[in-house]
């Protein structure tokens, strides 16, 4: 394998009791990062204690830690915190970089197997492993319904031109779309590797309640542009799925309140134009991001 320089930034808010887990997973890579920034975002339990021990264990780790805002910040408040971690490593060489939540745990050639994806494919821009839940003993990736080119945001691996070219992250809901669907745009591949697992010790949108959750992925959809028509096809789609009718209700709730409360969607609206050429396209049955 050439050289696979990388650094990880994870934002970490209340996580004692699943980040020993991720700390011991990146310790054991026969791959190791250059750096590895643990930004601790305002904790009130032990977090901040296990970032500076580690720290203190590891010459390779730095550890930050930001105010506590008094509530955990979907989307902006994680970009936020990602963007102190990467304000101290901006000016280092890398081929990658890793953003890396701290409830996760994977085996010692995680990383080693991922880079030698982007060896074999010189346009993969972003990718990153099968996140999965632990199911009757068994693992099962978290949502089979993600579409073929979106890579989830607990573990999203950026190669340097990919990252240059998409100017970073917005810091809003929807981040981990946005960048992908730009990265899209300039030609650049993104897609999840399925035969390789991180196992997720706390499942999505447990931190903010189910209905929350609902609500704050359809106000993430709004921010990044979705077509009303395909959102509305999107919405339908999962009130015919269990659980029958809520979560379709509360993705439709999420994005038609962002309209309502007249919140900011992306800027960039050339991406927005793409997008929603892509989700035209897919109801159409045409050629598209999703296949």
């Amino acid at each position: 394998m050439r050289d696979a320089s990388y650094i990880i930034i994870s934002p970490v808010r209340n996580e004692a009791q699943y980040l020993p887990l991720t700390i011991a997973s990146v310790a054991a890579q026969t791959v190791r990062p250059r750096c590895w920034i643990l930004v601790d975002d305002g904790s009130t339990d032990g977090t901040g204690r296990i970032v500076d021990q580690a720290a203190a264990q590891y010459g390779w780790i730095r550890s930050i830690h930001r105010p506590n805002r008094g509530f955990r910040q979907a989307g902006g408040g994680v970009v936020e915190a990602f963007d102190d971690g990467y304000k101290l490593v901006r000016d280092e060489p890398w081929r990658f970089l890793v953003k890396l939540d701290g409830d996760l745990s994977f085996s010692a050639d995680y990383f080693e197997k991922c880079f030698r994806k982007f060896e074999t494919e010189a346009r993969l821009g972003i990718g990153g492993g099968l996140v999965c839940s632990a199911a009757d003993g068994a693992l099962e990736g978290e949502s089979k319904r993600d579409p073929q080119f979106h890579v989830r945001g607990a573990t999203k691996i950026y190669r340097n031109a990919c990252w240059n070219q998409i100017g970073g992250l917005i810091r809003a809901p929807g981040w981990d779309t946005l960048d992908e669907v730009k990265a899209n745009m300039l030609g650049w591949a993104t897609r999840t590797f399925a035969d390789i697992q991180l196992v997720h010790h706390r499942p999505s949108g447990h931190a903010y309640g189910q209905w929350s959750n609902w609500i704050k992925n359809g106000r993430a959809n709004y921010v990044v542009g979705y077509h009303p028509l395909f959102m509305l096809a999107k919405c339908g789609r999962r009130m015919l799925e269990k659980p029958y009718v809520l979560e379709g209700f509360g993705l439709w709730v999420g994005f038609v309140s962002g309209y309502l409360k007249r919140i900011p969607q992306i800027e960039d609206q050339e991406v927005m134009r793409f997008f929603r050429r892509q989700q035209m396209n897919r109801l159409l049955g045409r050629k598209s991001l999703w296949g």
